[in-house]
């Protein structure tokens, strides 16, 4: 019998180490499966039990409850205060439309058995049936967008690459997770590294590529420990290495380990950081896609990106783009935080409203206290407000509504919030993340918490107001990449949105 612990970061931090050695503890003949996360990051931990009417879920469970478990029979599905039911029936999890994250909390993340037994290497092996052009428009029909935030459509980025002559091509895969708020490339390496293999393999015989890198952030040990073990089992099945399965293709991987660096999250800064010089972002052009690493092309993609690729692949153009509204195509995996009831991973077609986010599948805030506020897209993302709740969570309407997608992440704030105090942190934030190149980053994000806390203080309010957004303007339209040129969009917006904040003290 097998009994499924996960053993993602996420839920180790609470105590999921400890859950699943009592449960040995007390019957060492069990079968216990460290599967990734379900997502349902208010369930952890999250143990399910396989019996022959399906895997049976109980949560939150903690090590002290693991005794009350086993006397309720929990193996055969008994009755407990912490029963689910069916996992696949929770509501959180069945009314979601899982893609990029089908497998996660699913598999074990590395077992190549059973990743193939759930529509794993399908892809890939269609891929090797087809030319480059082939993969490539398939690609481009889908849809398919850069899901680190920029949301450039992958298939363009490919074919500049596939049509740019070099004996040397890379693939590198953009793991810096650095966003506030963002955990869904953490959870998909720790819970089904093989999806981001195989996306990068085939970009690799898409453009002509046979050596891929992971820029994985060194925050992350679980999910470097996971990815490295799942690159040599790759290596050792034969789909990694001079042949890929039994090809005339070659491809291989390597991970580095980034060392902290919000910027190296820009794909140039990426790029100095993996050649080993300080990571400072490069001027374009050239585009990284004719110019990358080491001067050779280079397709930068996100994790959520590449690991999409295998489905598109392998069920059709056709089928992921039959999801999404307008330009934003399939789905998008959205990441709940802050103050939020049930937090964790949500994956929908681009569409659904934010307040469906909020209150459908967040359940309001953990305090109880009205919403007030949700950062969307990361520390450089937009405050939105209660009048905004109807907005589509897509590109082009969140652009529109004055904000942007980023990497999918928000952090819910209650009616204690106050956004003058955000919109200093996000001024703070950049001073201390600036790269330093560039004069409107580096000098004016400092400039701006200055400025903001004057506001705070009640001097010469009116002024600095307009100072400030003379200052946002520069940032945004002089600074040399997003780090500066987004920093302006917390602030701008927590003015608009949220004016009775800065009041200075007249509040």
């Amino acid at each position: 019998m097998r009994v499924f612990v996960p053993g993602d970061s996420a839920a180790v931090s609470i105590g999921a180490n400890d859950v699943a050695a009592a449960i040995t503890r007390i019957d060492p003949s069990l079968t216990i499966v460290r599967n990734g996360s379900r997502g349902a990051l208010w369930l952890e931990v999250l143990v399910e039990v396989e019996t022959a009417n399906g895997r049976i879920a109980y949560g939150p469970v903690m090590p002290a409850d693991v005794q009350s478990l086993f006397d309720a029979d929990f193996l055969n599905g008994g009755a407990h205060p912490l029963a689910r039911g069916k996992t696949d029936e929770i509501p959180w999890l069945a009314s979601q439309e899982r893609i990029t994250f089908a497998r996660v909390g699913i598999i074990d993340p590395l077992s190549l058995e059973e990743y193939g037994q759930h529509g794993g290497l399908v892809g890939l092996r269609n891929a090797l049936k087809s030319t480059s052009e082939i993969i490539i428009n398939e690609v481009t029909e889908s849809g398919l967008r850069g899901r680190g935030g920029a949301g450039f459509p992958a298939g363009i980025k490919w074919k500049t690459v596939a049509q740019t002559t070099s004996d040397q091509k890379y693939i590198c895969c953009n793991a810096d997770e650095g966003d506030s708020g963002t955990f869904a490339d953490r959870m998909l390496i720790e819970g089904d590294p093989f999806t981001l293999i195989e996306g990068m393999t085939i970009a690799g015989i898409a453009v002509g590529a046979t050596e891929g890198i992971v820029y994985l952030r060194s925050e992350y040990p679980y999910a470097i420990s996971i990815l490295q073990k799942a690159i040599e089992l790759a290596r050792v099945f034969g789909w990694l290495g001079t042949s890929v399965l039994g090809s005339t293709h070659a491809f291989d991987i390597q991970i580095r380990i980034g060392a902290g660096s919000y910027v190296c999250g820009e794909e140039t800064a990426m790029l100095e950081s993996i050649e080993g010089k300080r990571g400072v972002v490069r001027a374009k052009p050239p585009l990284p896609a004719i110019e990358g690493l080491f001067g050779q092309p280079t397709v930068i993609n996100n994790v959520l990106t590449l690991s999409t690729v295998p489905m598109v692949l392998a069920q059709g153009a056709d089928a992921y783009k039959a999801r999404g509204v307008g330009r934003s195509l399939g789905t998008q995996v959205f990441q709940l935080g802050g103050n939020i009831a049930r937090g964790g991973i949500v994956e929908k077609a681009f569409g659904i409203t934010l307040n469906e986010l909020l209150e459908t599948y967040g359940g309001g805030t953990l305090s109880g206290n009205p919403f007030r506020a949700v950062q969307i897209g990361g520390p450089l993302g937009a405050y939105f407000s209660t009048e905004q709740l109807e907005t589509s969570m897509d590109y082009e309407s969140l652009i529109a509504a004055g904000g942007m997608l980023g990497h999918g992440g928000l952090v819910v704030f209650d009616d204690i919030v106050d956004l003058a105090v955000q919109a200093k942190f996000a001024m703070e934030f950049c001073a201390i993340e600036s790269c330093g190149k560039c004069t409107p980053c580096r000098i004016g994000s400092t400039r701006g918490a200055e400025t903001i806390d004057l506001i705070i203080q009640g001097v010469k309010v009116e002024e600095n107001k307009k100072l400030l957004l003379d200052l946002c303007e520069v940032m945004t339209d002089g600074s040399l990449c997003a780090m500066g040129g987004l920093t302006p969009m917390p602030v701008k917006s927590a003015m608009v949105n949220f004016p009775s904040d800065f009041l200075g003290a007249a509040r």
